[in-house]
């Protein structure tokens, strides 16, 4: 029989944020059998087998459909990704609206979720007479900064990166200006108006749904709660949404097979996510400060790139062993492996010889760590990343952060150090102990009677009264 309660989803080409609301929608409809989904993706390029691979792991209540891809050709070749996907989403409006109307004909949607990067599409909820909901796959926290930013854009002349003192988002921890998004680090640029004016699109949603649970932001997402019914949209925490497993049917076992053979809770496990890239330099005082450090380490490497981020993650182009120091490799033979380019971390982080993870502060990076209470280095690099990185050091408190010197880099002494504190130091301890307690309350939230189960069952049964024609 043919499910009667129909999402649409619209993703953006993102890996991490694909990756995310597609947890999202297998989680929907393993909890609710009758609720089918059909996710409409915007596309530009080739999908790498890793994008492939997550969509060949959907259950059959999960339709998907890939647009025609967008043309970059006129773009210059070195053009940022970033620029790419915003390109790739405003050139793919016409045909989304087109797919949502098509699907709407036919199978009369009652509710369509979009990505928190691709608001253009909230409006078409309007259009169609359908609930229209943004998928944020990031932080409460996040969310209360871009929903307060024109009234913060109103009251604060200066660049933000000027302020003396932290700044104070409602319901928040007070943040320093040089911890904001990078759109925000320069408020006459291109980036900060695009940003005020997909933020304003948010007041059009029926609902946001954060990737978090109530329990880990509790205070800010009271407070946006709060202000439901005075303008801002209901908010609601539904997560944590990460992946069970590995996509990768026979992924490279030689990490895991090493693992099992190191001593538990001993090994600091190092990546950037996804995509991101550290400089030559930075290579090169991680490289000697994991080694000065003296304890075990498991290694994702990647090779520089000018904007510090790969774009087809599954692109292997240049060997990044060339990259480090001269013997390093020789000299932490079987204390420390290095993987290049990609490995599974879900595996890996579930390793029970993982001690630490060294990270950039991503929001699925760091559900990872929390559902299996790994303590955090945080080392952001760009995007959200340092204001994840104040939340989980100022906030909760389950994670340490590495200093930046000067010109931009975390010395080797630095590394080291830092390194040491989480593995066998007292700070580290406490913070593991944090973050086991923070592994349970996640784990709760999951629960038929937790709290995240429970919000997302509320939200099923309002789309389910509205297939049946139910107000």
């Amino acid at each position: 029989m043919e499910a009667k309660t129909h999402i649409a989803i619209v993703t953006v080409p993102v890996y991490s944020h694909l990756r995310s609301i597609l947890e999202f929608a297998k989680r929907l409809v393993h909890l609710h059998h009758d609720i089918h989904v059909t996710c409409i993706n915007p596309t530009f390029g080739s999908a790498c087998n890793n994008t492939k691979a997550l969509f060949e792991s959907l259950p059959s209540t999960i339709n998907y459909t890939f647009l025609p891809p967008i043309n970059l050709e006129d773009l210059p070749h070195d053009t940022h990704p970033a620029i790419q996907v915003q390109v790739t989403i405003l050139c793919s409006l016409p045909l989304i609206y087109d797919a949502l109307k098509t699907l709407h004909a036919s199978t009369r949607l009652v509710a369509i979720i979009s990505d928190g990067l691709i608001s253009q599409v909230l409006p078409f909820g309007k259009e169609l007479n359908t609930l229209s909901y943004t998928y944020f796959p990031s932080t409460a926290m996040l969310l209360s900064l871009c929903l307060y930013s024109s009234m913060l854009d109103k009251t604060i002349s200066c660049e933000y990166k000027d302020l003396l003192e932290p700044m104070e988002i409602p319901g928040c921890i007070p943040i320093h200006g040089t911890d904001l998004p990078d759109p925000l680090q320069d408020r006459s640029g291109v980036e900060y108006k695009q940003f005020l004016e997909g933020n304003e699109r948010f007041y059009l949603a029926d609902g946001i749904l954060v990737n978090n649970f109530f329990e880990m932001e509790e205070e800010t997402i009271r407070a946006l709660q709060q202000e439901e019914g005075r303008g801002i949209p209901s908010v609601y925490a539904i997560g944590p949404f990460v992946q069970k497993g590995s996509c990768n049917e026979g992924s490279d076992t030689e990490c895991l097979r090493w693992l099992d053979k190191q001593q538990h809770s001993s090994v600091l496990y190092v990546s950037f996510g996804s995509g991101g890239t550290l400089s030559h330099d930075q290579i090169n005082e991680l490289a000697l400060g994991l080694e000065l450090s003296g304890q075990g380490f498991l290694w994702v490497l990647r090779p520089p790139n000018k904007f510090g981020i790969i774009a087809n993650i599954g692109a292997e182009i240049e060997d990044p062993f060339k990259f480090l120091p001269n013997g390093f490799v020789k000299r932490t033979e079987g204390r420390g492996l290095v993987v290049p380019y990609w490995a599974s971390q879900v595996e890996i982080l579930g390793h029970r010889a993982i001690g630490g993870f060294l990270c950039h502060c991503g929001w699925n990076s760091t559900l990872e760590a929390v559902v299996r209470g790994i303590p955090i280095i945080a080392w952001p690099l760009f995007a959200e990343q340092k204001m994840n990185a104040v939340l989980l050091t100022n906030g909760l408190k389950v994670a340490l952060r590495v200093k930046v010197n000067k010109k931009g880099i975390v010395e080797r002494e630095e590394v080291a150090k830092v390194i040491q504190n989480l593995i066998v130091g007292e700070e580290g301890e406490e913070i593991r102990q944090r973050m086991k307690k923070l592994e349970g309350v996640a784990t709760d939230a999951l629960k038929d009677d937790g709290s995240s189960t429970i919000t997302l069952t509320q939200l099923a049964h309002k789309w389910r009264g509205l297939s049946l024609g139910v107000a």
